[in-house]
């Protein structure tokens, strides 16, 4: 069995709630399915679940290079060294990322409000971009904008593999 989540921003990846953070038994009831991979407390969108051990597996395994489609947006200037940068792999504190497919882009016109809403300051200038990984590293997306000088602001992942949000409101799930 696969399920296709939305999973909403401050929700954990895992069933169990921690302290104030609500976990996906808050909307999923469905017995022995576990996350295929993770996604950060406060980053949204697509989370695949499983029952799957093999698969699970694969989806998460850096040797497989699953790609993985964010939609970021960062605070500041989107200068054509940055995304190069990106594009060829950074190297974090943890080693070089594999290169990212990465380009602007508008916002995305299926984006729903979040909840607590992204900061906003006049002065500062705010751009999308849409990055495509092929490794999971702990907040990976995050700290490779951060080296480049463009601290994200809001994560939402649109597909794993071949798996999309398409028409999933936060929230909500459904089988592929």
């Amino acid at each position: 069995m696969i399920l296709l989540f939305n999973k909403p921003m401050n929700v954990l990846s895992q069933f169990t709630p921690e302290g104030r953070w609500r976990g996906l038994s808050d909307w999923i009831d469905v017995p022995g399915i576990y996350a295929a991979g993770r996604l950060d407390r406060d980053s949204e969108g697509l989370l695949v679940l499983t029952d799957d051990g093999r698969l699970q597996a694969r989806i998460t395994s850096p040797s497989r290079a699953t790609p993985k489609t964010y939609f970021a947006l960062v605070e500041g200037v989107l200068g054509d060294a940055a995304l190069a940068s990106l594009r060829a792999g950074v190297t974090l504190k943890d080693g070089p990322t594999r290169p990212a497919a990465i380009e602007a882009v508008d916002a995305p016109g299926w984006l729903w409000p979040r909840d607590p809403p992204v900061r906003f300051r006049k002065s500062v200038p705010e751009a999308w971009l849409r990055l495509t990984i092929t490794e999971g590293r702990n907040r990976q997306v995050r700290r490779m904008c951060a080296h480049v000088g463009l601290p994200v602001l809001r994560l939402i992942r649109w597909s794993v593999g071949g798996w999309r949000l398409d028409g999933l409101a936060p929230g909500e799930w459904r089988e592929p």
